[in-house]
């Protein structure tokens, strides 16, 4: 493992990064541009070997266990179904160090994957960044105010909390058993927001709108804007909801339906009015919760929404 001199300080550490993927080349780049070392770095594709070129230029590509034998502080950011196997192979080889700090960026999991580690000595630490990556410099000015979930053990939770502060992220700590529910929460919001656009767009292109994107984006932004804001201000995002549900319109939900399950028939849409009705049932029962309609809107509602297709 790298020399330092006397204590661990930040700019001191230095860095491998097992994974030269978006997240791993950005987080490298972002801890040397603070004053760590990156020691070294693993990338078996082609493309993770050019990615690491441009974010890490003169650093070292080298084979797994070379990586974490040369560094203080190891990033572990691979897909979440590697990482297990990975710590416990190195493990197996008798990689970890005492004292090594072993961080992985999985939204997934807490620490207790980073398990084998520790019981050789390796100090661990789960922090994951939310946000979308690019693998490219423009992600570094991002990661300014970026939320990052961090999950350590209580002594060691300042060495996380540190890290992320220093790249100008904003650390909340999670807890182990809470890990799942809020990768969860992420997972849905962005992945299923991104389904939704595209099903938007789809729609809006065969109504005859040659530029999709451009006609949804006042109102998505819009949107997007007010329920985040509610978010925020421990509101009810669903009071910013607008259309035809929390106007008790049933009609026009039917309307919606026999349009979407039409659009369904010469195009590969089917999943855009399964979707319109799954979350046309949610919006209901949270407008109903909130005081936004009445019951028997509501009943009306969910008797067009779960009236089989071929009534619709």
């Amino acid at each position: 493992m790298t020399e330092t001199t006397g204590a661990r300080r930040p700019g001191r550490l230095g860095v491998g990064i097992v994974g030269a993927g978006r997240v791993g080349a950005v987080l490298g780049n972002a801890l040397r541009a603070v004053g760590h070392s990156v020691v070294g770095v693993s990338a078996i594709s082609e493309a993770s070997r050019e990615r690491a070129e441009a974010m890490l230029p003169g650093v070292p590509v080298l084979d797994v266990r070379d990586v974490v034998e040369r560094s203080e502080l190891v990033l572990l950011t691979v897909p979440d179904d590697a990482l297990a196997t990975l710590v416990a192979g190195l493990a197996d080889l008798g990689a970890w160090q005492p004292g090594q700090i072993v961080l992985h960026t999985s939204g997934r999991y807490g620490t207790e994957v980073l398990a084998p580690a520790r019981a050789q000595g390796a100090i661990p630490v789960a922090v994951h960044p939310a946000m979308t990556f690019t693998g490219t410099s423009l992600d570094l000015g991002r990661l300014e105010g970026t939320t990052f979930a961090v999950t350590a053990p209580g002594p060691v939770q300042p060495i996380g909390l540190a890290l992320v502060v220093e790249i100008g992220g904003e650390p909340v700590v999670i807890e182990e058993e809470d890990r799942g529910l809020y990768h969860a929460a992420l997972a849905h919001g962005a992945n299923h927001l991104v389904v939704l656009v595209a099903q938007a767009a789809q729609a809006l292109q065969v109504a005859g709108i040659a530029d999709p994107g451009r006609a949804l984006a006042p109102l998505l932004h819009a949107a997007l804007d007010g329920a985040l804001r509610a978010a925020d201000g421990v509101g009810d995002p669903v009071q910013t909801l607008t259309g035809p549900v929390v106007r008790g319109d049933a009609g026009t939900v039917q309307t919606h339906l026999t349009e979407l399950a039409a659009l369904a028939t010469h195009r590969d849409a089917s999943d855009t009015v399964d979707s319109y009705r799954s979350l046309s049932r949610a919006a209901t029962v949270r407008a109903l919760a909130a005081g936004r309609i009445k019951d028997a809107q509501a009943q009306s509602l969910l008797d067009v929404l779960n009236a089989p297709a071929k009534e619709n």
